[in-house]
């Protein structure tokens, strides 16, 4: 039941944050591409379309959190946790590809010196990216917060999409000013720079996502947490060997504990029983706990 509830919380949460992220995205897409035709500014529509893209980006999300929450079945009898990875996979590559056309198109710009050709942004387009700026900052915290809280991978990595974005509008910013003080070269630079920040922030969500995909172990202190709760059962004497993986957002959990040889059959195994309650009570990450008995000294 408390599992259940768990997971309802998981989907309620994630469902509320990527829905709010596609109304502000689509409402802020539209006032930037309005303001950028508006006040003739490129770098506004480019911001513009890199807000749309997110919209995109979070129905990948929402999707892949969808069938990550999904129960196991005979197909996949240990759920589809690593389907969620997926997704976060999936908003990296979208992530860094929108970055490499942002870096490429102030390549270009900076390698072509036609500065004289382009034309002075209005003050509209400015006052947008102020606003742009202070909307993806806050919806990063907003999404980065509620991450947190349900420990969803795909969410934390768009919540680091929202930051590329307000990146992307500081660049657009500096840009812009620097094009109305008469250096329209600072927009592509700027830019320059906002693709390594961009391409970091999908490196980060990739690799993540990578390490919960391969069966990658508990960070060191997680595991000897895991080792101090196992000895806390009076009959353990030992633990011989315990190996962890993590699977989704979820941690699996292999340990095999050293007690008194001269135990039946039926008290070991109330020991193994014991140490997998207290186990699951002290992690609610562990989906799965596998507890092998061995006579200690042996």
């Amino acid at each position: 039941m408390e599992k259940k509830m768990e997971k309802d919380e998981f989907q309620k949460v994630a469902t509320r944050v990527s829905v709010v992220t596609i109304i502000v995205n689509a409402v802020l897409a539209l006032f930037k591409l309005v303001a950028g035709l508006v006040a003739h500014s490129n770098a506004m529509i480019s911001d513009a379309v890199h807000s749309a893209s997110d919209v995109f980006s979070t129905i990948v999300v929402i999707i892949g959190i969808h069938l990550a929450s999904k129960e196991s079945d005979k197909e996949h009898p240990y759920g589809h946790e690593r389907l969620e990875c997926v997704a976060a996979l999936l908003l990296a590559v979208v992530l860094f590809i929108t970055g490499l056309g942002i870096g490429a198109d102030a390549l270009n710009n900076i390698l072509q010196g036609d500065y004289e050709s382009l034309k002075v942004p209005g003050m509209l387009a400015l006052v947008a990216a102020f606003i742009s700026i202070a909307t993806k900052e806050a919806m990063f915290w907003y999404t980065k917060i509620n991450a947190k809280k349900i420990d969803s991978s795909a969410l934390m990595a768009d919540a680091w999409h929202h930051r590329s974005d307000a990146f992307s509008s500081i660049g657009a910013l500096i840009g812009i000013a620097g094009a109305r003080l008469g250096f329209p070269i600072m927009d592509s630079i700027a830019s320059l720079v906002i693709f390594v920040f961009i391409a970091k922030a999908a490196y980060d969500i990739f690799k993540d996502a990578v390490d919960k995909m391969v069966d990658h172990s508990c960070d060191e202190e997680t595991e000897q947490q895991i080792k101090d709760c196992v000895k806390q059962e009076k009959e353990v004497l030992s633990v011989d060997l315990l190996q962890t993986r993590v699977f989704g957002n979820k941690v699996y959990v292999d340990v095999e504990i050293g007690v008194d040889g001269s135990y039946t059959l039926q008290k070991a195994h109330d020991i193994a029983e014991q140490v997998h309650e207290n186990i699951e009570r002290e992690f609610p990450k562990v989906k799965h706990i596998m507890v092998h008995v061995n006579p200690a000294g042996k």
